[in-house]
């Protein structure tokens, strides 16, 4: 489903930058309760993303720093948007230092399936931001760590301090 729309910014310091979803593109998805998608702008930049709901019965996609920076994005600019079914397992990429690192740790991968899918996206998040691959297996094993530590829960305020710890014992 391809539209065009412009980019906006929400006057809150909660939301950043986003384009609204026309209701036409976005019913096919709500339909089917699947509201995580693939999203192409500008048919150059593809990414994984959700289906937000404003609260007055509109939908909207966030667009990150990153994107806004690579496509010189400024709020008023138009855009041409297409988005399709997210077919992937978690709605964001496995990256392979955690993939790996569950393989060889079943306790930690009974934990991180028996996550809700938000809070493993959010862990692929953490997990996949950086650009080098040691950073990124510092992650995996501090999130993993993280949950079996704490029966498979994420207290996001320790998680952060555990990363910090680790930083500082890495070094």
């Amino acid at each position: 489903m391809e539209f065009t729309t412009t980019l906006q910014k929400f006057d809150s310091p909660l939301w950043g930058f986003h384009i609204m979803v026309p209701d036409a593109a976005a019913a096919p998805f709500l339909e089917e309760k699947e509201k995580r998608v693939v999203c192409t702008l500008n048919g150059s930049e593809e990414f994984q993303c959700a289906l937000m709901p404003r609260g007055d019965g509109s939908y909207f996609i966030n667009i990150n720093k990153k994107l806004r920076e690579k496509l010189k994005l400024k709020p008023g600019s138009t855009v041409t948007a297409s988005i399709r079914k997210d077919e992937s397992e978690y709605g964001l990429p496995m990256p392979e230092e955690l993939a790996e690192l569950l393989t060889q740790d079943e306790e930690g991968n009974r934990l991180f399936h028996a996550l809700t899918p938000g809070k493993q996206r959010n862990l692929l998040y953490i997990v996949g931001t950086p650009k080098t691959s040691e950073t990124r297996i510092k992650r995996a094993v501090v999130c993993v760590e993280h949950l079996k530590a704490n029966g498979g829960k994420i207290d996001f305020r320790r998680l952060n301090q555990d990363m910090k710890e680790a930083n500082r014992s890495w070094q």
